[in-house]
């Protein structure tokens, strides 16, 4: 008799919960994927921000978790959908004249890639609907789980109702339908993967089974999307192999390029400079002129960035932590579920992707069962809660980096200076921080290390430059500069002698 398939049941058909089905599949595991929104291919399902979607930022961390999922065109597919960014434009005003600057990511010429969010989903879900192990279920909302008996219960909603995240799930019974509310149905599993986002309902009921410590935190800056759109001849009008950036010290605005050769962009600005902007609607044009020059009027229409501005919600920036992610052998969390971050290094997909292929490794490295899962989730655990603090932390720190550090000598002067080291004595092991997080797959946890380390040495360097080799220019000034008076002082009194003993015997002569 043929041993059972494991059920999987998988809650969140975004990009992290699309390739988590398809590795499950790969495995041969009978895979259910749970959506709160209709299907995402769908032009009409409306995001759960109201908003068109940021463009993403695809780097090797996500590149290689698809790399390994078994489906050779799968990737092949999604770079062909994408555009490669080299580094980021600076752009600003110098007396009246726009400028702009490119500083590349890296010094061996690797780019990350702009990715339309909605484009890489949809690649995703065509790829599992081919699988025959695998099935959807959109509009249903997950609102009650007993992750010991390995049972859910979920809401099956009209496909065109509003999706409420804010509002609690609360558990209910099999199969009814009371007046009012959707049709509640049951179902059993035995493994569930939780990748239903910031605000997770997987992660709000494995809070009642784990004993979870969770750390959720809302920074003082909210964002805003924009649009610029093509040029009149059709043509992008900045760059489309660079992020674009205008930095304002506390506030910034950037632009990532799409296939269709329009930019989206993304306000991001402290909330009471929002609330003064929302109280007085007319200094809209004037703030953006004084703070993002170039953009309104020349890349924006003024009518139309004003409509923007009005019209786009501001919303939230969220940075969650937590921990554990699962409980014994039944269920886990990834992605933004488990570590919700800020969007300034482009890593948030990319580590939910990661998280992925990192569970599936620790999957195959123990036996099937009860007992060898639950010690996989365990390390899993183990090991990606100080990676996902680190890249949590690394986040946010960015964020000065780009609205303020990209301006200064002094950080680009450890860029240059970290990026000769890489290319002069790679066997020291040096490369920039981004270069770590972007275009390799190094543990975060062990970034953050390796990024002190060389600080450190660096620092080291400078100081031994400064007690060993200044000492000595120091030394050398002073012989040159005595030599150079007493040179001086010597000729000085020479011909004071000189002048006195003509003198004197003038005067010795008038006197006899």
């Amino acid at each position: 008799m043929a041993e059972k398939a494991t059920k999987t049941v998988v809650i969140g058909a975004g990009p992290v919960g699309a390739l988590a089905a398809l590795y499950a599949a790969n495995r041969g595991h009978d895979v259910e994927v749970y959506e709160l929104r209709g299907d995402l291919r769908d032009p009409s399902t409306t995001p759960l921000n109201f908003t068109k979607s940021i463009n993403l930022a695809l780097s090797e961390r996500g590149i290689n978790a698809m790399r390994k999922a078994n489906h050779p065109k799968l990737l092949d597919a999604v770079l062909a959908e994408t555009l490669p960014m080299y580094g980021r434009m600076i752009h600003g005003e110098n007396h009246g004249e726009l400028f702009e600057t490119s500083q590349e990511y890296d010094v061996y010429g690797r780019s990350i890639r702009a990715v339309d969010r909605a484009g890489l989903n949809k690649r995703l879900l065509d790829d599992l609907e081919q699988m025959p192990n695998v099935k959807f279920f959109f509009n249903h909302k997950l609102t009650g789980a007993d992750f010991k008996k390995r049972k859910a219960w979920m809401e099956k909603r009209p496909k065109n109702q509003r999706t409420d995240h804010a509002q609690n799930p609360t558990q209910g019974a099999s199969g009814h339908e009371t007046e009012g509310r959707a049709t509640e149905i049951e179902v059993s599993f035995d493994f569930m993967i939780g990748c239903d986002g910031a605000h997770s309902a997987v992660r709000y009921h494995l809070m009642k089974f784990a004993r979870m410590s969770y750390q959720q935190e809302y920074i003082d800056t909210l964002w805003c999307e924009f649009q610029i759109g093509p040029s009149t001849s059709g043509e992008f009008q900045l760059s489309p192999n660079h992020l674009h950036i205008w930095p304002g010290g506390d506030l910034m605005f950037i632009a990532i390029p799409s296939l269709d050769k329009s930019f989206t962009c993304t306000l991001f600005m402290p909330a009471e400079k929002f609330t003064s902007l929302d109280n007085n609607p007319a200094n809209v044009l004037a703030f953006f002129n004084d703070s993002f020059p170039g953009v309104a009027g020349k890349l924006i229409p003024e009518p139309e960035l004003q409509r923007q501005y009005s019209e786009n919600p501001h919303l939230p920036l969220i940075s969650i932590k937590c921990t554990p992610y699962h409980f014994g052998s039944s269920v886990i969390i990834l992605g933004d579920a488990a570590h919700a971050m800020v969007p300034f290094y482009g890593q948030g997909m990319n580590a939910g992707l990661e998280d992925v292929r990192v569970l599936f490794e620790f999957l195959d490295q123990e036996n099937d069962g009860a007992e060898g899962s639950a010690k996989a989730l365990q390390a899993y655990t183990d090991q990606r809660t100080p990676d996902a603090a680190a890249i949590n932390d690394l986040a946010l720190r960015n964020y000065r980096e780009m609205r303020s550090d990209v301006r200064s000598p002094l950080y680009r002067a450890r860029k240059w200076l970290e990026e000769r080291i890489s290319v002069y004595l790679p066997s020291l092991g040096f490369a920039t921080q981004y270069s770590r997080v972007s275009f390799g797959n190094e543990r975060y946890s062990e970034v953050e290390k390796e990024v002190r380390r060389q600080g450190k040495v660096l620092m080291a360097a400078t100081i031994g430059l400064a007690v060993g080799v200044l000492p000595q220019l120091a030394y050398g000034l002073l012989a040159w500069w005595r030599w150079r008076n007493a040179s001086d002082t010597g000729r000085f009194f020479t011909k004071l002698t000189a002048l006195l003993g003509m003198k004197g015997e003038q005067t010795g002569r008038q006197f006899l």
